[in-house]
């Protein structure tokens, strides 16, 4: 018996550009795209903020919840400057779930104005609809 896979696309510019999905979902297993919030300012807590909304709302396409979640990476362009800030938001979203979860500083990102970037993935319990 094969898992089924679910592709779902955000319509931004990059998925058809470079040939991947928002999200996929393959049996219980849920992998969120690596995901941005420019347009959320040059506050980092702010493009955090806005990045975990857009990850919730990929998740919920696919029938899982931010409590799916069981590990995030966190790719910061200035960890220095922008841990505590990106850190907070974090955990105002999953201190209570506690996902194993990665910070870490990248050279650069695709754009110029994005300071932080945050992957998910979730398992979905057994009888969740997909």
């Amino acid at each position: 018996m094969t898992a089924s896979r679910q592709n779902f696309a955000s319509g931004g510019e990059w998925e058809k550009r470079f040939g991947y999905s928002r999200v996929v979902r393959v049996g219980p297993f849920v992998y969120v795209a690596g995901t941005t919030a420019p347009e959320a300012g040059d506050d980092a807590g702010a493009q955090t903020e806005k990045t975990l909304a857009k990850i919730e709302a990929a998740l919920a396409k696919v029938g899982a919840t931010l409590a799916d979640v069981v590990r995030t990476r966190m790719y910061v362009v200035n960890i220095g400057r922008d841990a505590e800030a990106v850190g907070r938001a974090h955990g105002a979203v999953f201190g209570a779930i506690r996902p194993a979860s990665t910070m870490v500083e990248v050279r650069a990102l695709i754009a110029p104005e994005m300071r932080v970037e945050i992957e998910a993935e979730a398992i979905v319990a057994e009888g969740t609809r997909s």
